[in-house]
C-alpha cells in the first residue's frame, strides 16, 4: 500500500488540524461549520495525512504510462477516454511530463470506477461525500486513481464534471498534496464553476518544484523570451540559427494555415510566411507580425468570405483581419463546444462544406459556420471518418480542394471526397526544404 499504519494523534487533535486547514475556528468540536465542510463532495485522499507537511513524493521518470481498467456506466468510453487525456495534458503543460496510455495492467496509474469497499482499504461511501481518490507515486498501487462510480459523471456542468475531479486527482497521483488556496485545483473540496485555466499559479509552480523543468522533454529550439521590447533586437541575430532548423529532418508545425494570398507556419512562439506568388519567406517572433499574440498558436484556420483566420492557444482564440488581430481573445467555448474542452490540437475549414473541422486527439467536431453551431452527433472517432489518418494530429490545412494532415514532420494530401491519402511529403518541404 505504500501507507504505514502508524498510532496518531487524538480525534480532537485531528479535528483542530482539518479545523486549521480550512480556515475554521479551531476548537477540536464538531460544530456546524466543520460538519458542513466534512459533508461537502470533495477529495477523499485521507485528509488528516494531507493536513501535514509531508515531504511530497514524484516519479523518477519523465514518461508515466496510464491505463483505465473499469471503466463509469454514465459517459461512452471514448468520452471517458478524452476527457482522462486532456485531465493529463493539463499537467503535461505545466511540467513538461510526458502522459501515454496503456493497454495493460501495469501501467504507472490505473484509474478504475468502483464503489464502496473495492480492495484498497478505502471503501467509497455511495453518492455524493467522498468522489474520488489518488495514492502518491510508488510501486505497488502507487499513482493509482479511484473515481466513486455511485456519483453521476459527466463532461458538462450537472453532475460531477469528471475532466475537473481527474486533473484534481492526478495531481496526487504525481506527488501533489491538499491546498490551502480555494483558487487552486488542489482544494480538496468540489466546486462546479471552474475558470478557463483549470492551474493556480501556485498549482504550476508546485508542479515545476516537484518535476523541474530542467528534467523536461528538450524542445526542437531553445525556448527564447519573446518579450516585446526585444523583439527587433533579439531577432537578427537568432535567423541564422533558425533558418538552419527549419530544414532539420524532425520539423513539425503546431499549426498551419492560409491568411489571404499566404500560408502561415506556427511552431513555438516563431511564424514562418510563405506568400503564394513569390518565393521569399519572411520570418521572426510571432509578435513581430502581430504584437498583441505573445504565445504558441495550437490551430488556426482561414474563413474566406469572412477574410478572417482565427488563431487558438489552449482555451483561447484570437480573430486576425487582414493583418490585423481584433479585440481582445475570446473563449474557445464560444464554437460551442462541451465544458471540458480546453484544446484542440488542429482546426481547418473546408470551403465546399462550410463547415470548420476541430481535431482533439482521436476525435473531431464538425462546425457548421453558416449557422454558427456544431453539427449534430460530434465529437466522431478521426480514424473512422479519415481512413490513414492514425495518429495525432498536428495541424491541418485547406488547398485546391485537398485537406493537407501535417502529422509529426510529415504532411498528408487527404481527398476528401474519395476519403483516401494520395501523396505524403515532408512537412517542412513546404518551406523549401
Amino acid at each position: 500500500m505504500g501507507r504505514m499504519k502508524r498510532s496518531g494523534p487524538t480525534f480532537t487533535s485531528k479535528v483542530k488540524d482539518m479545523q486549521m486547514f480550512f480556515g475554521l475556528n479551531v476548537t477540536g468540536v464538531l460544530d456546524v461549520d466543520t460538519v458542513e465542510v466534512m459533508k461537502s463532495p470533495r477529495c477523499g485522499v485521507p485528509d488528516v495525512e494531507e493536513y501535514s507537511h509531508i515531504q511530497p513524493t514524484r516519479w523518477n521518470k519523465n514518461v508515466i504510462t496510464y491505463s483505465i481498467g473499469r471503466y463509469t456506466r454514465d459517459l461512452p468510453r471514448s468520452t471517458v477516454d478524452s476527457l482522462v487525456e486532456s485531465a493529463f495534458s493539463i499537467w503535461a503543460r505545466a511540467s513538461g511530463l510526458t502522459f501515454v496510455k496503456s493497454n495493460t495492467r501495469n501501467a504507472d496509474i490505473m484509474v478504475e470506477f468502483v464503489t464502496y469497499a473495492h480492495g484498497d482499504l478505502y471503501p467509497f461511501d455511495g453518492p455524493s461525500g467522498t468522489l474520488a481518490h489518488a495514492f502518491g507515486p510508488g510501486s505497488g498501487v502507487g499513482g493509482d486513481t479511484h473515481f466513486d462510480d455511485d456519483e453521476h459523471w459527466t463532461a458538462g456542468g450537472t453532475g460531477f464534471n469528471l475532466f475537473v475531479v481527474a486533473a484534481h486527482e492526478f495531481g496526487h497521483a504525481l506527488g501533489l498534496k491538499h491546498s490551502r488556496n480555494p483558487d487552486s485545483l488542489m482544494y480538496p473540496t468540489y466546486k462546479s464553476s471552474h475558470p478557463a485555466n483549470l492551474l493556480s499559479r501556485e498549482d504550476v509552480a508546485n508542479i515545476n518544484t516537484l518535476y523541474s523543468r530542467a528534467r523536461g522533454r528538450q524542445s526542437h529550439f531553445p525556448r527564447y523570451d519573446w518579450s516585446s521590447q526585444y523583439n527587433q533586437w533579439m531577432s537578427g541575430s537568432l535567423f541564422p540559427r533558425l533558418l538552419q532548423n527549419k530544414c532539420s529532418p524532425d520539423m513539425t508545425f503546431d499549426a498551419v494555415s492560409t491568411l489571404g494570398d499566404a500560408t502561415f507556419f506556427f511552431r513555438e512562439r516563431y511564424l514562418w510566411i510563405k506568400h503564394n506568388e513569390q518565393f521569399d519567406i519572411k520570418e521572426g517572433p510571432i509578435t513581430n507580425f502581430m504584437p498583441k499574440i505573445e504565445t504558441s498558436i495550437d490551430a488556426a484556420f482561414w474563413v474566406p468570405r469572412r477574410s478572417t483566420a482565427y488563431l487558438i492557444h489552449e482555451s483561447m482564440f484570437w480573430t486576425v483581419k487582414g493583418s490585423l488581430v481584433k479585440g481582445k481573445p475570446r473563449a474557445l467555448s464560444h464554437f460551442g463546444f462541451p465544458v471540458w474542452v480546453q484544446e484542440v490540437d488542429a482546426a481547418v475549414h473546408i470551403v465546399k462544406t462550410g463547415r470548420t473541422l476541430f481535431f482533439m486527439h482521436d476525435i473531431y467536431w464538425s462546425y457548421n459556420e453558416n449557422r454558427r453551431v456544431m453539427d449534430f452527433g460530434y465529437p466522431k472517432y478521426i480514424n473512422e471518418d479519415f481512413p490513414g489518418i492514425n495518429s495525432t494530429i498536428n495541424a491541418a490545412v485547406y488547398k485546391d480542394g485537398f485537406i493537407y494532415f501535417f502529422l509529426g514532420p510529415q504532411v498528408y494530401k487527404y481527398d476528401y471526397t474519395q476519403k483516401l491519402v494520395v501523396a505524403v511529403e515532408k512537412a517542412n518541404s513546404w518551406l523549401g526544404c
